[in-house]
C-alpha cells in the first residue's frame, strides 16, 4: 500500500459518517479492518483532533449531530 492509499483509508475511517447493517447497528467503516494496529491508533488520534474541530466551529461534533438527527427523526 503506497502512502496515498493509506492516507485515503485513514481518512475513511476517521469520518464520523457511519454505514448501518441491514438491522440498523452501527458498522465499522471497511477501511478499518484494512489498517494495522498502529494505523488504527492514528486514526484514533485524528478522530480526536476532528471532533474537537467541529466542536468549535459548529458548537457540536459530527457524532453529536448524527445522534441528534437519529433522537429527533
Amino acid at each position: 500500500m503506497n502512502e496515498r492509499e493509506l492516507e485515503v483509508l485513514v481518512e475513511a475511517a476517521a469520518s464520523a459518517h457511519r454505514e448501518r447493517d441491514h438491522e440498523g447497528r452501527l458498522a465499522p467503516p471497511p477501511a478499518w479492518s484494512d489498517l494495522a494496529p498502529e494505523q488504527r491508533e492514528a486514526v484514533y488520534r485524528l478522530q480526536l483532533v476532528t471532533r474537537k474541530m467541529e466542536r468549535a466551529v459548529a458548537g457540536v461534533s459530527g457524532t453529536v449531530q448524527a445522534v441528534l438527527a437519529r433522537i429527533g427523526g
